[in-house]
């Protein structure tokens, strides 16, 4: 059981999101030798007066834009941070997976990591070895498991993560946005051990995703958050539907963070609504606060419900792009034939530079209409419509 009441979290501005562990609070004490101190009076709340209970069994689906307090609630309720203001009671053993490879040494072995991790994570020696067949068949490492992690890929580390925190049977089950990294095949194998541990275990999920169709497939409960507050905890019907409207409307914000130092400035499209099969313009800024390399850039576009359904990668033979301060990244483009069939499209990035990388999500929206008039198109393809519309010259 989980009963959380009036949880707020605050973070002085230059320090969000950065100095929640040892380690970075011990990487900012070396990065500020030298340095004079400067004062942060100013702060900002990600979490505000958030109240809810979860009962054992549930699977609860917690969703909202980026910035809405999701990663730090599940902070949070992990005692990775503690909360600034209401208190938590949590009854069960409770494993998280927030941020992927956490706990993996980068010189030791994919089997030495096996067993770090899982103790990290709570568990002796003896429940690691009982369950380390299972772990290793369902992270498919067991070729790797005496190389180093440090020559793992993302899609590795992300597998193996994921297999120790599911195999560790806790009474709850924490994951946020695991189904973001790897193939469609292992993302159903995460959605399928999530269900047999909910149900078939009767333990507990609580499960942030941007993916719809996976939240609505797994979660019979929504708590829908905003700017750090709750404003929707009830079926998924109902919050999903509250979810894709509050999408669909502009963003007001100047600029939207993407991680510590990046912040997307313009993603914007023109037309918007564009006809499918017409010419789709876009343009992309971004900024930062501190100098550092644009290693890859990427627009991503999600169907309504959150599948991925196409990729516009920026990266060019000119290789990384500088950025720093007063010199933002720009690119605008001109796709000659938007493929995609008529509706409603969710666009992120990805973006990676010399400090991290990572997905952001709802960026902005893009609305599709049809090319051609009802009843135009032939029988089959008016009755079963794909995602994208085929340009094609056909000779009989």
């Amino acid at each position: 059981m989980i009963s959380v009441r009036s949880i707020s979290k605050q973070y002085r501005l230059g320090m969000a999101k950065s100095q929640d562990t040892l380690r970075d609070q011990l990487s900012h004490w070396a990065k500020s030798l030298g340095k004079p101190h400067e004062a942060a009076n100013e702060s900002f709340w990600a979490l505000r007066d958030v109240s809810f209970d979860v009962q054992p069994g549930e699977v609860i689906g917690i969703i909202g834009r980026n910035g809405a307090g999701k990663s730090t609630l599940l902070k949070v309720l992990s005692q990775i941070t503690e909360p600034t203001e209401g208190e938590i009671y949590l009854r069960g053993r409770l494993a998280s997976l927030l941020e992927v490879g956490t706990g993996f040494h980068q010189e030791l072995t994919g089997r030495e990591n096996i067993f770090l991790n899982g103790v990290i994570l709570g568990m002796t020696k003896a429940e690691v070895r009982a369950k380390f067949d299972e772990i290793v068949e369902f992270a498919e490492v067991g070729k790797f498991l005496d190389t180093p992690v440090k020559r793992y890929s993302s899609g590795m580390y992300v597998r193996l993560a994921f297999a120790v925190a599911a195999h560790l049977e806790p009474e709850i089950l924490v994951v946020d946005e695991v189904l973001a990294v790897g193939d469609a095949a292992f993302q159903n194998k995460c959605l399928g051990k999530m269900q047999d541990v909910a149900k078939n275990c009767g333990r507990t999920v609580l499960f942030v995703s941007h993916n719809m169709a996976a939240v609505q497939a797994l979660c019979g409960r929504i708590i829908h958050m905003a700017g750090g507050k709750l404003i929707g905890d009830g079926s998924p019907e109902t919050q999903i539907n509250a979810y894709l409207g509050e999408i669909k409307k502009p963003r007001t914000d100047t600029a939207v963070p993407l991680g510590k130092i990046i912040e997307c400035r313009q993603l914007e499209f023109n037309p918007n609504p564009v006809v499918s099969g017409q010419p789709l313009e876009f343009t992309l800024e971004l900024g930062t606060k501190q100098r550092t390399q644009l290693i890859a850039v990427a627009i991503l576009i999600y169907s309504a419900f959150g599948q991925r359904v196409a990729i516009l990668d920026l990266r060019t033979t000119a290789g990384q792009f500088p950025i720093e301060p007063g010199q933002p990244f720009r690119c605008t483009g001109r796709i000659k034939n938007f493929p995609l069939v008529e509706g409603d499209y969710r666009v992120g990035l990805y973006m990676q530079c010399s400090e991290y990388d990572g997905d952001y999500h709802d960026l902005a929206s893009l609305t599709v209409s049809a090319a051609t008039k009802e009843g135009e198109l032939a029988p089959y393809a008016a009755h079963f419509r794909g995602l994208v519309e085929l340009d094609c010259e056909l000779k009989f």
